[in-house]
């Protein structure tokens, strides 16, 4: 997706350790999106596995029962909020940076160009359901192809500059807790999880899509970060795009833009949704009366909720302008979270009777080394934005 723009970043703050870890997180991810799938299931009667549960927020509430029946659900919900809005922030601060940095002898500064990306996301307020968001997403892909297809046929031109000596075993002490948090929130998808293999038409196939998926994405994201590395070494920045020359960086910007503002309705509109669900629809439970009138139609200051929440990512976008640290913060802060801690956690108390001795050794490994990586990354990320401002 878009994120993978700030692994060459990566790349330069931890060298092989960074293509290593891209490795690491993409095993990593794979396996705590198996076992939190294998949460959804439990044995019945007749010794049959049957699907008990839909969502991860049902897995959470799962394990704080019977004292805490609803404390799991609401510490997942607002993970999975604080990330999908972090992405859309994500998406107008990069579309931001890419047009200042295409065109920057127009008197037009970065936050007047985010102004002018939320303006265009104004409509995304009155999105009804997926289907309109799949058309979005579909061309998303289309400009995605572009941009990575000219990013590399560009670093492959320049193959014999390649600064092969660049590339160590060190680390930056620092910034390299930074380079973490982007890597693993550039694998973030257990959230989506559980509905998708839920729609599967053969679920049983889930864990050989899970295989392949995250093979070609760990080769993928490993090639593009070497390669565009390589080509500017010490030079690399945050997002990559802007170390290409002003002819080429304008083009692909564009087409960036593009595919950020095409990218912001899947996140929104998924933010959206855990908001009405959890806020608005939740029974008796709900803290606001239902924002949908008895017809279906989305009431007046529903769709006010809706404005007010493209502004608030304009704010963000505007006050905290930092890409990678921004990535970075995000992936330590809820991305280790639903990626490595709780589904790791969940694991041991959902089928702690079930599981072999390696199964809780490698469940008990990743909640420790993840929530090392989590801690040291968000202190640093703070530290860096502190620093920034």
């Amino acid at each position: 997706g878009m994120f993978v723009l700030g692994l060459p970043y990566a790349i330069l703050h931890g060298g092989y350790l960074g293509l290593f870890l891209i490795i690491f997180a993409a095993v990593v991810c794979c396996y705590t999106g198996k076992i939190l799938i294998a949460c959804l299931y439990e044995e019945n009667e007749d010794g049959e596995i049957v699907r008990v549960r839909d969502s991860y927020v049902d897995i959470a509430n799962a394990c704080c029962a019977p004292r805490f029946p609803t404390l799991g659900g609401r510490v997942v919900n607002v993970a999975q909020i604080i990330e999908l809005v972090m992405t859309c922030i994500l998406y107008v601060v990069v579309s931001g940076n890419l047009m200042y940095n295409s065109f920057p002898n127009l008197p037009v500064s970065q936050k007047s160009w985010s102004i002018i990306a939320t303006a265009v996301l104004l409509p995304c307020a009155f999105l009804k359901n997926l289907k309109a968001v799949s058309k979005f997403s579909l061309l998303c892909t289309l400009a995605h192809f572009v941009i990575n297809i000219l990013v590399i046929a560009y670093c492959l031109s320049r193959a014999r500059d390649w600064a092969w000596d660049k590339v160590k075993f060190y680390i930056d002490v620092k910034k390299f807790p930074i380079s973490i948090g982007i890597i693993v929130f550039s694998y973030t998808s257990q959230i989506f999880l559980p509905s998708l293999e839920g729609n599967m038409q053969n679920p049983k196939e889930f864990h050989c899509m899970m295989n392949w998926t995250h093979i070609a994405a760990c080769i993928l994201k490993g090639l593009f970060a070497l390669v565009a590395y390589l080509t500017w070494a010490d030079e690399t920045k945050e997002v990559i795009t802007d170390n290409l020359p002003s002819t080429i960086r304008a083009v692909v910007n564009i087409f960036l833009v593009a595919k950020a503002l095409l990218s912001y309705p899947l996140p929104f509109f998924a933010a959206v949704e855990v908001l009405e669900r959890s806020l608005f629809q939740d029974g008796n439970r709900a803290f606001f009366p239902n924002c949908y009138g008895g017809d279906g139609r989305l009431k007046s200051w529903g769709l006010t909720l809706r404005c007010a929440l493209v502004v608030f990512t304009l704010l963000m976008a505007i006050y905290v302008p930092h890409f990678a640290l921004l990535m970075g913060l995000t992936g330590s802060l809820t991305g280790a979270g639903l990626c490595f801690l709780l589904p790791s956690l969940f694991h041991l108390k959902l089928l702690w009777r079930k599981l072999l001795w390696h199964h809780v050794f490698f469940d008990v490994a990743i909640f420790v080394i993840g929530g090392i990586c989590s801690v040291s990354g968000f202190i640093h990320s703070l530290e860096g934005l502190i620093e920034a401002f």
